[in-house]
């Protein structure tokens, strides 16, 4: 193929970065732009992993590296939806791939669920990682108790960020206004609950020993809570559960645990789920139900025993788990909270649109870690490469084609240069705090350092 096949990507994340480096070196000819609604790149890299992780920010410098490639584009601050039609990304691309993520919350669906001071995680990862969206957020940490609903790494990350001694973030990047906010909280005690038992619990063993860890801090667990079924025994037992076998280990530990007057604490609660957030205008509790596992290994579901009890408690995070949005002008799976997709080809019915891809969380559903998403990229660049393989390749403009549309939006649609500009002055500011950056945390102020 002699001419360029021009391909869109809407969304910065690690999906989108990963399917990039894939057609960049799938030995095509290819022409990327990569389109993002923030003026800043690198999605949940840069505003949902914790500031105290910065290993795991490390990541950003490949994404530079694909990001220099004189074939890759960068348009921020642009909404494909809204700013450029679908249809028309359609019309002046060979391929259009959607890796814009799973953008919120599952609810819960219970009673209570919207009082005041009861929030999701993304709302509390967002704020504290100085994201645009949630910089006005506001959580009263002056509440002592607080429940986080949910046992995944991001509920340890609330968890952690709520009882880690301040003077231990203040070398990260986390957000000015967050890390006021936190030196003045009251939260002393953290109640971690989850609907399954300590065998299903979705932690990373490296987070939870972190948690468990902390300074000043006592994690808790009543042992009677560590007792194992034999279905449980034997999920266990295999040999691809290491990962809980070594949490399994850690919890043993943590139940051992004598609670200190003078510390933080948190606590796990397994098999427990919420039927209530209570409260008349705010949040005052939970009203919690007992449950047991049902059903065979690697499959059981908690059912509830129909055995309540109550929670006093002045905040409420609810993390579990994110699902995708609808974008205008294609398919969407409600349920499933993602875009229907046969091996990334976008469709419905079983019949591919034509053009239109997915990867990521918003191809999958929100699972895995931020390497995950390198072979999903990989799977739907080799659909695409195939797709053209086998079709008469039109003659696609790419940019050329919607370059009235963007040279007519009334707003700074932001270049490679306008976010490696963004980028020296958040390292700067951040240099002056002795902190990795500083973020900026709205949009005009990122604006503002543009060339």
């Amino acid at each position: 193929m002699s001419s360029p096949i021009h391909v869109a990507i809407v969304g910065s994340g690690p999906s989108g970065f990963y399917a990039a480096d894939t057609l960049l070196k799938s030995g095509q000819p290819v022409l990327i732009d990569m389109f993002e609604r923030l003026p800043t790149p690198f999605g949940l890299v840069r505003s949902g992993v914790a500031p105290d992780h910065q290993k795991l920010k490390q990541s950003i410098q490949v994404f530079e590296q694909i990001a220099g490639s004189p074939a890759f584009n960068f348009f921020g601050n642009v909404t494909i939806g809204e700013d450029i039609k679908v249809e028309e990304l359609r019309q002046a691309y060979h391929a259009v791939i959607f890796a814009c993520g799973a953008q919120t919350d599952r609810r819960i669906g219970i009673s209570g669920e919207d009082l005041s001071g009861s929030h999701t995680a993304t709302e509390f990862v967002g704020w504290y990682n100085g994201h645009p969206d949630y910089r006005d957020r506001s959580f009263d940490l002056q509440q002592e108790v607080v429940a986080i609903i949910g046992q995944g790494n991001v509920a340890v990350d609330v968890c952690r960020i709520l009882t880690r001694p301040v003077d231990e973030l203040r070398s990260s990047d986390i957000a000015e206004h967050a890390l006021e906010a936190l030196s003045q909280s009251r939260v002393r005690e953290v109640h971690v609950i989850g609907r399954r038992g300590p065998a299903q619990a979705k932690f990373t063993t490296k987070e939870l020993r972190e948690l468990a860890s902390l300074t000043g801090v006592t994690a808790t667990i009543e042992p009677a809570q560590l007792r194992l079924s034999p279905v449980c025994e034997t999920e266990l037992a295999h040999p691809t559960a290491s990962n809980a076998k070594k949490n399994f280990d850690v919890f043993g530990s943590i139940a051992a645990n004598v609670p200190a007057s003078d510390k933080r604490r948190i606590h796990f609660e397994f098999l427990a789920s919420p039927i209530e957030i209570r409260g008349k205008d705010r949040v005052e509790g939970l009203t919690l139900i007992r449950n047991r596992l049902s059903g065979e290994a690697f499959s059981q579901q908690a059912v509830a025993t129909g055995d309540p009890f109550e929670l006093s408690c002045g905040l409420v995070f609810r993390s579990i788990g994110y699902r995708g949005e609808p974008i205008a002008g294609l398919p969407f799976d409600a349920v499933k909270g993602v875009l229907p997709n046969q091996r990334g080809r976008v469709g419905q019915d079983g019949a591919p649109l034509g053009g239109i891809y997915v990867t990521g969380w918003l191809k999958r559903g929100p699972s895995g870690i931020i390497g995950t998403n390198r072979a999903d990229s990989i799977e739907t660049v080799e659909s695409i490469l195939e797709d053209l393989g086998k079709a008469t390749v039109w003659e696609a403009l790419g940019m050329a084609a919607i370059e009235t549309t963007i040279s007519g939006l009334r707003k700074k649609v932001v270049g490679l240069s306008d976010w490696r500009a963004i980028d020296a002055a958040e390292i700067e500011r951040g240099a002056a705090r002795g902190k990795p950056r500083e973020k900026f945390t709205r949009i005009e102020e990122m604006l503002s350092c543009c060339p």
